[in-house]
């Protein structure tokens, strides 16, 4: 997934690791939850229905790897709190198949051998896991994912994610998002054939799918990519704003985390590099507006992402909403919300229709869930599932910061799916 040098900057800096590590401290107590189910039979049983691991004639086990102390634990808390409030509601309304629910949750802190480890003692009992949070914890376990056939739900986005059966990448990927932002500059913010545009971008699989994207849209409009890669500990971004003002960038693409970005939005300003900045979705988080990076947030900066914002005015985000805020008071809402939610949903998709085939093995989970053509739309652009070599969607919403909307941004540019991206040839694994 997916952030000022003068004494403003440094302040800035601080409070907003102050506020990161509040919210880490508040997500502690929930580190490790549920767990304590074993395997299905793997028979049919009294009601003709054959069970896999983490079925039994009860409960049906579901797993969430989330980062709840990491960079990314906003993030992993609001996801991880509407699945609990998801599967919650399946269950007072009478479960699924006869079977009540149970969240496991593990937390890996962003950390790939705690992902690691947290993975090999739930898989054997879960029957899906509806949350796993970063590219390179998921793209380590990819193969084993694959061979035990567990649905698995990324909250990540990198291209290295596709081309696996049980391995269902949501919405866009980082790339083609990226591509979709390089044309909303050409066609709204004045970038021309022949400018540069700056793209900072984390080491690994979001940054290098990212880099991808822009790179192959700048090739196709005559521009030029000025890259700067770190990594995900580095804070201060004070070197790369030097290095873009230097060289002259019109743009910058961010795909980093949401500290990275306030320091890099926040510097840039500082420094009288007043360009307009486009963020993949991991980059941005409501809770940067209330430090002091937030003024330079709210002028120019905007993100793209395939999930509605939560500000979206329909009828079920407005529930999704209501419900939330019933069950968390006072918690942030941000697109983790909306996120979480739908990936829980997915899952309960696939079970019930494995339910009417009377098949919650883990391969009649997948056949299942991979005969879905047209899901969502909602919480996020439509998508298809009856493919797993090529992204889920190519449509990206741009997204403005907002201080007054919920969660934090509003709809700037409607879900749309640019030229390039239409024909992009997506790399896959």
């Amino acid at each position: 997934m997916g952030k000022i040098g003068t004494r403003a900057g440094v302040a800035a800096l601080a409070l907003l690791s102050l506020a990161v590590a509040a919210s880490a401290a508040g997500c502690a107590s929930g580190k490790a939850t549920g767990g304590g189910g074993g395997e299905g039979a793997g028979a049919a049983g009294g009601d003709g229905v054959k069970t896999g691991p983490g079925v039994t004639a009860t409960t049906i086990t579901v797993s969430a790897l989330t980062d709840l102390t990491g960079p990314y634990a906003s993030f992993g808390k609001s996801q991880t709190q509407a699945q609990q409030l998801y599967f919650d509601q399946v269950n007072a309304a009478g479960g699924v198949c006869g079977r009540k629910y149970e969240l496991v949750v593990r937390d890996h802190g962003y950390d790939t051998q705690k992902a690691v480890a947290a993975y090999t003692e739930v898989a054997p009992k879960s029957a899906a896991i509806a949350q796993f949070i970063g590219s390179p914890m998921i793209t380590a376990l990819k193969q084993r994912i694959d061979g035990d056939k567990l649905l698995t739900i990324p909250m990540a986005w990198a291209t290295t994610l596709l081309g696996s059966r049980a391995i269902q990448v949501t919405g866009t990927t980082y790339d083609v998002d990226m591509i979709n932002a390089v044309e909303f500059l050409t066609k709204e913010k004045g970038i021309t054939s022949g400018d540069k545009i700056g793209h900072l971008y984390f080491e690994g699989d979001y940054g290098e799918s990212s880099l991808n994207g822009s790179k192959y849209a700048a090739g196709k409009l005559g521009l030029q990519i000025v890259e700067q890669k770190i990594k995900a500990t580095d804070q201060d971004m004070s070197a790369q704003v030097a290095a873009f003002k230097a060289a002259g960038v019109k743009a910058v693409l961010v795909s980093v985390g949401p500290r990275q970005t306030a320091s890099l939005v926040g510097v840039s300003l500082a420094k009288g590099m007043d360009v307009p900045f486009v963020g993949s979705n991991s980059a941005y988080s409501p809770q940067l507006l209330a430090t002091p990076a937030g003024p330079a947030l709210l002028k120019d900066f905007y993100y793209v992402s395939a999930g509605t914002p939560v500000s979206a005015g329909n009828a079920a985000m407005q529930r999704l909403v209501a419900d939330y805020q019933a069950k968390y008071p006072g918690e942030t809402l941000d697109s983790g919300v909306p996120t979480g939610w739908s990936a829980a949903m997915i899952v309960d998709e696939a079970m019930k229709k494995a339910c009417e085939a009377k098949d919650l093995t883990r391969d009649g989970v997948l056949n299942a869930h991979r005969s879905q053509s047209g899901f969502g739309g909602d919480f996020g652009t439509p998508m298809d599932f009856t493919f797993f070599d090529k992204p889920a969607s190519r449509s990206s919403y741009v997204l403005k910061p907002d201080k007054a909307a919920l969660g934090g941004a509003v709809v700037f540019r409607e879900a749309e799916v640019s030229g390039l991206a239409k024909d992009y040839p997506v790399p896959v694994g």
